[in-house]
């Protein structure tokens, strides 16, 4: 990773006297040198990356070439949503981080499925597996906590009078993720990080990414958006609607999943000392702090999410597929106790968006 000056003033502690990740990393390397499994993904997760293209790509094909009820058609554009949000989450999320197969190329091709989604590799390489997985929930530097001045979500960034309503009105908000990947966030983005020299390669070609941004964008609009209005008998305003609203389901999942694991009130959001930019923790103890597990006993929550409900799992070891979470999560846990660390969990999901939207109403209050 490349880093701007501002990214270099931040250091996490060192000093880890118990060797706590040390230890957790050599129990974790035994569990699958004694079951002889390798740490990328499985025929599960083959079999699950199938049933969701099926899930985004089947009712695709059939608005464009059948002739349905256009109530009918609404539907399918919801389980388009419902499928995109499952490729995000099981597919190409694994896949930029490495852990889909053992194979780069594979990992790259499914990683790539984000062009699909709208959205753009290098940005959510560098926004996601730099920014967020590096400084989790520390104001400044990790975007995920930025909603620009709409949604206040941590007591470091500033208030506004608006906020105080925002645990109504935030998840109305939430479903407009993707869409915003195509309008205008992936431009701004990128515009960012090449102005900050922040990039995942050696080098940060920045032509090469434009062309990369705006090709794809191109060839995005073309297949959702151009070919339907071209093939259907259909208004156009029809179109777009059912373009919405997959978009809406989608980032309304992808949102939602995201927050309950790091904005809601058992989430420490840290910041650096002032004069040193030095962290308490290590990154590591850091990462248990500043994350929580959901509805991790729920096999569908934990099939449909990808594994994203085992954030603390994921965060220590982000280059595990998540297929491997479950059985994990029971040694991460078990050496978190043992070092009198927090191994912070939600039992459902009713109880994590319950507090999600506590905290949101907690940063909606004026500060004193």
């Amino acid at each position: 990773m490349k880093q701007s000056s501002a990214f270099k003033t931040l250091r996490f502690s060192r000093k880890d006297p118990k060797k706590f990740f040390q230890t957790l990393n050599k129990r974790v390397n035994e569990h699958f040198q004694k079951n002889k499994a390798l740490k990328t993904g499985n025929w599960q997760l083959y079999v699950k990356t199938v049933i969701m293209f099926s899930l985004l790509l089947t009712p695709y094909f059939l608005i464009l070439l059948t002739e349905l009820n256009p109530w009918l058609k609404l539907l399918l554009a919801i389980i388009m949503g419902v499928g995109m949000a499952g490729v995000g989450m099981n597919v190409m999320h694994d896949g930029n981080h490495g852990s889909f197969s053992k194979y780069d190329w594979v990992n790259k091709l499914m990683g790539a499925s984000i062009y699909i989604l709208a959205g753009n590799v290098h940005n959510w390489k560098v926004q996601h597996n730099i920014l967020h997985h590096t400084y989790t929930n520390i104001q400044g530097h990790d975007e995920d906590l930025d909603a620009g001045r709409v949604i206040r979500f941590s007591k470091h960034s500033d208030w506004a009078p608006f906020h105080r309503f925002q645990h109504y009105y935030a998840v109305l908000l939430y479903g407009l993720l993707t869409i915003n990947w195509v309008i205008s966030s992936d431009f701004r983005q990128i515009s960012r990080y090449l102005k900050k020299k922040l990039t995942y390669r050696k080098e940060l070609q920045p032509l090469r990414q434009w062309i990369i941004l705006i090709g794809t964008k191109i060839l995005y609009s073309g297949i959702w958006i151009v070919l339907p209005l071209w093939k259907m008998e259909l208004p156009w305003w029809q179109i777009l609607l059912g373009f919405f609203i997959m978009h809406y389901t989608a980032g309304l999942i992808l949102s939602l999943t995201f927050q309950l694991a790091h904005v809601v009130e058992d989430a420490e959001m840290p910041l650096p000392e002032t004069d040193t930019g030095n962290m308490k923790n290590t990154w590591a103890i850091h990462q248990l702090f500043t994350t929580v597990n959901f509805s991790t006993k729920n096999r569908f929550i934990n099939w449909f999410t990808g594994g994203l409900n085992h954030q603390i799992e994921h965060h220590i070891f982000p280059h595990i597929s998540h297929i491997h979470y479950t059985d994990i999560a029971k040694i991460v846990k078990k050496t978190a106790l043992e070092f009198n660390l927090p191994y912070n969990e939600y039992k459902s999901t009713r109880s994590a968006l319950f507090s999600h939207f506590k905290h949101l109403k907690k940063m909606g209050v004026q500060p004193i």
